[in-house]
């Protein structure tokens, strides 16, 4: 079978098309053999503040989609519905994680991470939760094409990134729905669409795809000509879709993420016009 690398214009049209097995096998096909979370606490050494994760992730054959959740806010419900269910079938499911987890995994297993699907993989060097969090900010930041000066809307608030950013003399607006400071004591905005206008560009966590706020930030950035980079471990195999319809490039990372473990890493960084 042909695998269709094809971009698409919204996430509706990308979930039609895999519902209608044009982008390979029938998604009714396609079971979950596995469904697990990811319960991550940490605050890196020297650094004064820590943060908490949660990822739903689901294995179709060899691949794992992921997407991550509100800590606490998933249902240990989910985890059944997940396990042995046919991709169509979780794609209609109640719960957005649970769809965007299975597209994940099945774009995941039909078209992997690889330079043949237009995938610029990057080495993380082993070493501290600290240094891998830095490594992999200054990989992502990398794709961002502003000049000094400028101002970039974070929106997933990562102080790394926001460290690589300052490091390069740009701007940041940093915005995350629980608000907050950030490392430096700065204001957390909460309203990511509405703090869009003031920025040159946008840096958005893939995590947007599982609360509903992607596709908003992606038809602004595209009505207004702007920039807009993802870093992903939620759907690191969906958000390369939408190259050229709103999405500038994208940082993917499936699971295991970088801070699972002390050793190397891997991501893959896509750029529109590369595929």
């Amino acid at each position: 079978m042909t695998v269709d690398m094809a971009t698409y214009r919204t996430p509706a049209d990308l979930v039609d098309r895999v519902r209608a097995g044009e982008l390979g096998p029938d998604p009714a096909t396609q079971r979950i053999a596995v469904a697990f979370t990811t319960r991550q606490a940490v605050r890196h050494s020297g650094r004064g503040t820590g943060y908490r994760n949660e990822v739903l992730s689901l294995r179709l054959a060899e691949a794992v989609g992921s997407c991550a959740v509100e800590p606490g806010a998933l249902p240990e419900s989910a985890l059944d519905d997940c396990v042995g269910a046919d991709v169509a079938r979780l794609l209609d499911h109640p719960l957005l994680p649970v769809r965007v987890a299975a597209l994940d995994a099945y774009l995941m297993h039909v078209t992997p991470h690889t330079p043949d699907h237009g995938a610029d993989s990057v080495r993380l060097p082993a070493g501290s939760s600290l240094e891998k969090s830095r490594a992999r900010a200054r990989a992502v930041v990398e794709l961002l094409d502003v000049p000094a000066g400028a101002t970039v809307l974070v929106v997933g608030v990562v102080n790394s990134l926001l460290e690589a950013l300052r490091a390069r003399g740009i701007g940041y607006l940093p915005c995350d729905l629980k608000g907050g400071v950030t490392e430096w004591d700065e204001p957390v905005v909460t309203d990511a669409l509405a703090a869009a206008d003031r920025c040159d560009a946008l840096l958005v966590s893939g995590m947007t795809l599982g609360n509903g706020t992607f596709d908003p930030l992606r038809r602004h950035a595209l009505r207004h000509g702007k920039q807009l980079v993802m870093f992903a471990q939620t759907g690191s195999a969906v958000l390369p879709r939408f190259l050229g319809h709103g999405v500038s490039a994208v940082c993917a990372e499936p699971y295991p993420f970088f801070w699972l473990d002390g050793g190397p890493g891997i991501i893959h960084r896509y750029r529109e016009g590369d595929r």
